[in-house]
């Protein structure tokens, strides 16, 4: 941690400030120098006097981690943090590495909170109650400063904990109760987290099987944003609106939110939201309509660029192992499906449900090339799988390709 002195000097030197300036007429410049080397010790006197000088509070110098100390670890700290998930590497790590010797003395002001607050993100990837525990310390720090959309934005986290546990309905209540705490402050009005709020809630009503609740909310927060002409989580409601869509087989309303989302993806540059299209698409001719030679048309007409996309690649993978199943190139498909991995951020039980299809494709595989021992192995899987997750198309796939496999038995 930086002295005494060196945090006079550093703001000095920042201050473009010399030393005999900053002596002034009540220190000689030999015992300033003294003093930011420490080989001295000021008088509350002088080091009033040194504050005053420099223009900035006297706990300033006192502080072990000054807040221009904490201003430049934030500034580095924020830079790791808005990483775009497709260069992650290490940079959660390099935040806890970079916070951690602060974390004592991140008791007040805005800088100790966001910097807590971004510990306790990373953290929470290694252990979930010490983060949340240290996020409760942050809310109430922004409560003091009045920053209700940063006390929002912490509620929406407590929710997320128990989501990505797959403890859905605590999440939903927990995302609930926080919600409605905000509500009765008045000075909660901004359309941003309210909007944040409105997306997380259809996502968790859909997670816990309450599809109109969902709808409800979903169909009110898309003419919310439209109305007010909000943009924030206006791409993700679409995702979720054509996911819904495509599930309840209503290819009108499938269409009507993917033309939404690409003038959303043209309007915004999102290059993220053009890929999903692509992905929806191929996924909707083979989950749903089981057209394999029109899936394998447009996969190939599809940009291998975007299918390299780290957060879609998994995706993309799928359905290229479930298209080549229904060109019944049955070995090649295999190799597809088993390379398959479920990301460690994939949560959600649609998600979910329709990786477990992997193992069901990979059961009529394995049927067709009359090996029924893996066939009931892999459909089991799909089974045990499924089973904990809602009622979905995909649900009703694995059941049948189960029932399948052990009628060839």
């Amino acid at each position: 941690m930086p002295t005494l002195g060196d945090r006079i000097r550093k703001i000095r030197k920042q201050q473009k400030i010399t030393l005999e300036a900053l002596a002034g007429s009540e220190l000689t410049k030999g015992m300033l120098s003294l003093i930011e080397n420490n080989k001295a010790n000021p008088s509350m006197e002088s080091l009033n006097y040194i504050a005053d000088q420099l223009g900035v509070d006297v706990s300033e110098l006192l502080e072990e981690v000054s807040t221009q100390d904490l201003r430049e670890v934030l500034e580095k700290a924020e830079l790791l943090f808005n990483t775009k998930y497709e260069d992650l590497t290490d940079e959660y790590e390099q935040i806890i590495d970079l916070i951690e010797p602060c974390v004592p003395k991140l008791t007040q002001g805005y800088e100790a909170a966001r910097l807590l607050e971004l510990y306790s993100r990373c953290i929470s990837l290694k252990d979930k109650e010490y983060s949340l525990k240290l996020l409760k310390q942050v809310a109430l720090m922004y409560e003091q400063l009045n920053l209700t959309t940063k006390r929002a934005e912490i509620g929406t986290f407590f929710a997320l904990v128990p989501y990505t546990n797959h403890n859905y309905q605590e999440a939903l209540n927990i995302l609930l109760s926080e919600r409605s705490q905000l509500e009765m402050n008045p000075l909660w009005i901004d359309p941003l987290s309210r909007l944040d709020y409105d997306y997380l809630e259809a996502v968790f009503y859909f997670a816990v099987g309450q599809h109109e609740d969902a709808i409800d909310k979903m169909e009110k927060a898309i003419a919310y944003s439209n109305k007010h002409k909000i943009f924030k989580q206006v791409d993700n409601l679409y995702r979720l609106a054509t996911a819904h869509a495509m599930m309840a087989t209503d290819e009108e309303k499938k269409e009507y939110y993917l033309q939404k989302l690409l003038a959303y993806s043209e309007f915004a540059e999102d290059e993220d939201s053009k890929i999903f299209i692509s992905y929806a698409n191929i996924h909707y001719l083979t989950s749903f309509k089981k057209l394999y030679k029109e899936a394998d048309q447009l996969y190939n007409d599809t940009f291998k660029v975007r299918i390299q996309n780290k957060l879609f690649a998994p995706y993309f993978l799928l359905e290229r192992g479930k298209t080549l199943y229904g060109l019944h190139q049955f070995e090649d498909a295999l190799k597809k499906l088993e390379a398959v991995e479920i990301s460690s951020i994939t949560h959600h039980p649609f998600d979910l449900s329709i990786f477990y299809e992997k193992d069901a494709y990979a059961a009529l595989c394995y049927m067709e090339l009359g090996q029924q021992a893996k066939a009931l192995e892999a459909a089991q899987f799909a089974i045990d799988n499924i089973n904990k997750m809602p009622d979905s198309p995909y649900k009703a796939f694995i059941k049948e390709t189960y029932d399948k496999v052990q009628g060839g038995m």
